[in-house]
């Protein structure tokens, strides 16, 4: 079952108790959302295809997706997008990153995205299943919140008038290009951040425990921002509605709810990349030994370049994919009372 459709479906609520004075607090969980994602007008599901392309390109160390910050906007005020865990994690342990084996073999991501009429500010939460119960599904205790017009050196406005602190990711390995560390911040959504308010955790503890939740939603960011690029593309991506009407018939005379309308997503299609044979001036000459080229991201004007990441050299296993995907923009999307964006600083502070 979709995620989508186990979150609308789920009525556990999440509830902790203080083992030391029995105190119960009613936390923010899946459920909480439940009404939320069943009214979302727009739900996008990514096929795996797809989902190991955004990963591709938005883990790639070559990839500068601050470049293309006045090409993003969210398509609607609502978006719900979701993908197979098991491709996503693959991607990243390709680009480095420690992932949990045991996840790898099942399970779902999702996002719910509220934003601004141009699409350019909002909300982000997660969320992810791995199991079968109620209990298996979870929302990350921590929103992130950003402005795509953020002026360089400022920080994004807060979409409402807390002042609940707030944390920012900034990444040296991409320097300017860091687009997080500049129109992004996290915090715990209001419900988490009471609650280890009141908690006696040193200082160290707490540092733990926010890092912890900022993995469960910093990371997925990336992969949100190149799908939003890559349907702004002309054509854009190719889709598909999946068709429910006979199905939910038949759940519904079996008493059960019926699942969700969504939209299939899937990847481009690439062209074959015709292989070489001999240098074209009489002679051959000796093979270059077989290696990796990671992946890079350009942006020439209204048109992306991705070097898609290859092997370079004698390789007999197969034909090699083109390693040049070239994407056609309509042009940057503009608010009127913000202007477009194109450079930043890198940010030198992570702060609490």
């Amino acid at each position: 079952m979709r995620l989508a459709d186990r979150i609308t479906q789920c009525r556990t609520p999440f509830i902790v108790q203080n083992t030391k004075n029995g105190t119960i607090t009613h936390l923010s969980g899946a459920a909480t959302f439940a009404d939320e994602i069943l009214a979302c007008p727009i739900r996008y599901v990514l096929c795996d295809d797809l989902t190991r392309l955004c990963a591709a390109l938005a883990y790639s160390k070559g990839t500068r997706t601050l470049a293309c910050a006045d090409l993003l906007h969210v398509p609607a005020e609502r978006v719900w997008i979701e993908w197979c865990e098991a491709p996503w994690l693959a991607e990243l342990t390709r680009y480095g990153f420690k992932t949990d084996e045991q996840s790898i073999a099942g399970g779902r991501r999702g996002a719910l995205i509220q934003s601004s009429v141009t699409g350019r500010r909002g909300l982000v939460r997660t969320f992810w299943a791995n199991g079968d119960a109620d209990l298996d599904v979870f929302s990350s205790s921590m929103e992130a919140y950003f402005d795509f017009d953020t002026p360089e050196g400022e920080a994004p406005a807060a979409p409402d008038a807390s002042d609940r602190p707030t944390i920012s990711v900034f990444d040296h390995g991409v320097g300017d290009a860091d687009i997080l560390s500049r129109c992004f911040r996290f915090r715990y959504e209001h419900t988490w951040a009471e609650y280890y308010a009141h908690t006696a955790l040193s200082p160290e503890q707490r540092a733990a425990v926010a890092r912890h939740a900022l993995g469960t939603i910093a990371i997925e960011i990336p992969v949100m921002l190149i799908f939003f690029l890559l349907l702004a593309t002309r054509p854009g991506l190719p889709r598909r509605p999946l068709m429910l009407e006979r199905l939910n018939r038949a759940r519904s005379r079996s008493g059960k709810a019926p699942l969700l309308a969504h939209m299939e997503v899937f990847a481009p299609l690439m062209p074959e990349y015709p292989p070489s044979n001999g240098t074209g001036l009489g002679f051959e000459r000796r093979p270059r030994r077989l290696h990796h080229v990671r992946g890079h991201l350009v942006r020439r004007g209204s048109q992306l370049f991705w070097r898609v990441p290859h092997l370079r050299g004698s390789c007999r296993a197969g034909v090699v994919r083109t390693r040049t995907v070239t994407w056609t923009m309509d042009g940057p999307v503009r608010d009127s009372n913000h202007p477009p964006v194109s450079r930043a600083r890198p940010s030198h502070e992570f702060v609490t």
